[in-house]
């Protein structure tokens, strides 16, 4: 479909996305606004990048009106800057729908009388006990990239939310992947949702080729410019950059020509940058042209867009956004292409190097990462995640304890397939604003131990009862006391009575 009219959206609506720079439906959108208009449950098996914000936003806020004061919409997500980049997008969205949006564990006016209320599950139940706002006219809830939520501890939360909710509330939950958790999340409390997109077995798939990527920050330019400069120094006669729509691509266009690299439409022999926003019209332009290298300064929101930006030419780079690189691996796979890193790592680097290369490949493979993407995900908005990379790699290497990344990886204890976990006292909680990715965030930052050591974290109103590993507990437990977390220094032993080994049939620690 060429515009959200044909999806039969209200012309305020298709304003305000227009305002944001969104004109065209994605295939996400295509399948999703439809289907949620009419009220039905979804999962949505999709990451930002995709147009996943308005594929659910835009149809609840058709769907419910804000007809009185008060939560119609809730929508739970896995940490607060999350919830605060949400409710600002929502409430865009919604200037002139009459929607009042709020955010929680952010300022924002009366957000008991908001009418779409957007917060992680630990501080929307805190809302509930202890400023009493009612969930009883939530006509609509959506569960934002619930693997998030499931890495943090927060399914639990969700599922004693969900008793507050009124029947036959509508139920939108969103991930990428959709772990095995999730999955029985939505046998259980998601009934006849429709999946989109379907499932698709990526080994019919032919490859394509590779793509290299490199991650960014808002806003994307001046990672654009350093790109371009890379490129043309590789030997590139021409950068062919695509963009989403007319307005990005004549903002980057702006910013590149200021920095010398002076741009035009495809094609243009005199001037070394090209921009592009429809793929299909670009490659007819461009053809037979040598020297050409494509960059996506938004990442394809769907396999057809890449292969069609990226399949006519070799050593493309795509600048996802932190948040996005789930997204453009999931498009990659389902495309047919090999993603690789933007700059290549060099070929010969002395040996230290070469092994911390191999230590930090290991952990790639075999750790659980998404605890740590999360909690670091603020730092990302600030600084270039390279940077961040190598401040944590000094830290390691040199740094608290003086032990290098090496030796902390082999002295890690191996975790047997059954491990047994051990139940700790934490003395700080719901009354104190802490939340799950806190603790999470402070048990790996202070002890160094792996995100698949820590298992549920259970937040009482002045306590919360942690699970680790018990190869791990004594070592949290010294991290962990003295330290500072939400302003309240912090108390923690082993919870009595203690817990030596996993009963049959509990539930492991959370996964991706």
């Amino acid at each position: 479909m060429d515009s959200f009219e044909d999806l039969g959206i209200r012309p305020e609506l298709v304003e305000a996305l227009a305002s944001a720079g969104i004109e065209k439906p994605t295939p996400l959108q295509e399948a999703a606004i439809p289907l949620l208009r009419k009220g039905n449950n979804a999962v949505l098996a999709a990451g930002p990048g995709s147009g996943l914000l308005a594929g659910w936003a835009v149809p609840l806020l058709q769907r419910v009106p804000p007809e009185n004061a008060g939560a119609h919409v809730l929508v739970l997500t896995a940490d607060r800057d999350t919830a605060t980049r949400l409710a600002e997008s929502i409430a865009l969205l919604s200037r002139d729908t009459g929607h009042a949006v709020a955010g929680l564990g952010a300022p924002w006016a009366l957000p008991g009388r908001a009418h779409v209320l957007v917060g992680t599950p630990a501080d929307v139940l805190a809302t509930i006990r202890e400023d009493g706002i009612s969930l009883d006219a939530v006509r609509a809830l959506v569960l934002d990239q619930a693997q998030a939520v499931e890495r943090l501890g927060g399914l639990d939360s969700v599922e004693e939310i969900l008793q507050y909710l009124p029947e036959g509330t509508q139920r939108v939950l969103t991930a990428l992947p959709v772990t095995p958790a999730v999955t029985t999340f939505v046998e259980r409390h998601l009934k006849r949702a429709v999946t989109i997109p379907s499932a698709h077995d990526p080994s019919g798939t032919p490859r394509r080729g590779t793509v290299r990527y490199r991650v960014v920050n808002e806003p994307a330019d001046e990672a654009l410019a350093a790109v371009t400069a890379q490129l043309f120094e590789d030997g590139a006669r021409h950068v062919l950059v695509f963009c989403r729509n007319e307005d990005r691509a004549a903002d980057a266009g702006d910013r590149l020509t200021l920095r010398g690299f002076v741009a035009g439409a495809p094609g243009e022999t005199d001037v070394p940058v090209w921009l592009g926003v429809d793929a299909l019209e670009a490659r007819g332009a461009i053809e037979g042209a040598d020297g050409v290298v494509v960059v996506s300064a938004d990442v394809p929101a769907d396999p057809d867009t890449l292969d069609r930006r990226h399949g006519s030419t070799e050593a493309g780079v795509v600048l996802p956004l932190s948040r996005e690189v789930g997204h453009l691996r999931d498009v990659a796979r389902r495309t047919g292409y090999e993603l690789t890193p933007f700059p290549e790592p060099a070929h010969r680097a002395p040996e230290s190097v070469r092994e911390l290369h191999e230590t930090l490949e290991a952990a790639l493979r075999s750790e659980d990462i998404g605890p740590y993407l999360f909690a670091l995900s603020p730092l990302f908005e600030r600084h270039d995640p390279a940077e961040i990379a190598a401040a944590a790699v000094a830290l390691l290497r040199g740094g608290k304890g003086g032990a290098s990344a090496t030796a902390k990886h082999e002295a890690e204890p191996s975790h047997s397939a059954t491990p047994s976990w051990a139940k700790l006292f934490v003395s700080v909680g719901s009354r104190d604003g802490l939340v799950p990715g806190d603790l999470l965030g402070a048990v790996t930052g202070e002890t160094g131990v792996a995100g698949d050591t820590v298992g549920r974290i259970d937040i009482k109103e002045s306590h919360t009862l942690l699970e680790v590993h018990d190869s791990v507990a004594a070592r949290v437990i010294q991290a962990l006391n003295g330290i500072t977390i939400r302003g309240r220094s912090v108390r923690a032993d082993f919870d009595r009575p203690r817990r030596t080994s996993a009963p049959a049939g509990r539930r492991k620690a959370p996964r991706s």
